[in-house]
């Protein structure tokens, strides 16, 4: 099951058949064909399978996660394939990353959603742990879902990241994150997040190393 399940998410991909002086990879989700630009300089730039893992997984199950006119937020956008995908879904979508990455990331947006959406995408710069209050103020800023792929990885600011979730995260919001395992150190951040929220695995695969949680805040009215 998880071979299929993987090798259908693969099959989601295609590459230009004429190499240009632009990198780019072509990706098919929600009906749509969806092109996206990277950069092989920057983790950031490129495309990773968690980010297939979560695209495909919020397409295939948009009855049970309706993202329509919902308020979602990614965290750590990168290219913007998930955000992408949640805005063809019809959810009002905030991609985040750091100032370096927005030029990429704004393209790569306007490019697949202009006149596609309902909702245009807003792109906005969130460096984990800084200035949370002052750009996205508890008083205002609900958001239904948050959504993160392959945001642990080799980095020095898991604290900040446990951080930003926890500042984000109302009592009713969803946290879908897929995370690829690699490190212990790393790992390690799955028990420390588990402190804050209550996590669910909603799919796993093996062969890609890929788990997909669903996380909601610990302590909330049920």
């Amino acid at each position: 099951e998880d071979e299929r399940t993987v090798a259908e998410i693969m099959r989601r991909r295609f590459f230009p058949a004429i190499i240009t002086h632009k990198a780019w990879e072509g990706f098919h989700f929600a009906g749509h064909e969806i092109r996206i630009t990277e950069a092989t300089d920057c983790y950031g730039a490129v495309v990773w399978p968690s980010a297939l893992v979560l695209s495909y997984f919020l397409e295939t199950n948009s009855k049970q996660y309706n993202l329509v006119d919902k308020n979602v937020i990614e965290i750590g956008a990168g290219t913007g394939l998930v955000s992408i995908v949640a805005s063809l879904l019809g959810a009002l979508v905030t991609a985040t990353d750091l100032p370096e990455l927005l030029g990429n990331l704004q393209h790569n947006v306007l490019q697949n959603t202009k006149m596609k959406c309902k909702h245009q995408p807003r792109v906005k710069e969130l460096t984990w742990g800084i200035d949370l209050e002052e750009n996205f103020p508890r008083s205002s800023c609900h958001f239904d879902y948050i959504l993160a792929a392959d945001v642990v990885y080799h980095h020095p600011f898991l604290d900040e990241l446990l951080l930003t979730f926890d500042h984000l995260c109302k009592n009713d919001t969803i946290i879908l994150w897929a995370m690829k395992f690699r490190l212990e150190k790393e790992n390690q951040f799955v028990g420390r997040f588990q402190t804050l929220f209550d996590l669910e695995v909603i799919s796993d695969f093996p062969s890609l190393n890929i788990t997909l949680y669903k996380a909601m805040r610990k302590g909330r009215m049920k």
